[in-house]
């Protein structure tokens, strides 16, 4: 089963999507952040055949929420609505690492939610054990 992976900016939104197996995590697109992102978003996982979304859970350097914190709530509430079952995957910096891995681009914002999503699918892979 395929999983989608959200890295939530105010103004852009990464997501990636996991293989079929769910051993890895790919960058997918780069969506503007609108009134519309719910429905985008559901779209985009109704395309890949999944109702599992990981969303990054934007905390600062002290693990405390951070300003987009309350946003990134509201979106899994809003997504969870509309029968989506959503999971935080704790992120730090994930699009500032994805830029260093691959410069600066128009899929940065993708990549940050496929390291996000690969975290997820890490931890998860080792819970099994």
């Amino acid at each position: 089963m395929r999983i989608l992976g959200i890295d939530y900016g105010t103004k852009r939104v990464g997501v990636a999507v996991s293989s079929e197996t769910g051993e890895f995590a790919l960058p997918l697109t780069v969506i503007k952040n609108s009134s519309e992102l719910v429905r985008e978003i559901g779209k985009l996982a109704i395309d890949h055949e999944t109702r599992q979304i990981v969303l990054g859970e934007s905390r600062n350097y002290k693990g405390e929420p951070n300003a987009i914190y309350d946003e990134v709530e509201a979106l899994k509430k809003s997504l969870e609505a509309e029968n989506f079952n959503v999971d935080f995957e704790p992120e730090f910096m994930t699009s500032m690492q994805a830029e260093r891995i691959q410069g600066k681009n128009s899929m940065t914002d993708a990549s940050a939610a496929a390291l996000i999503l690969q975290s997820y699918l890490d931890r998860r892979a080792s819970e099994k054990f």
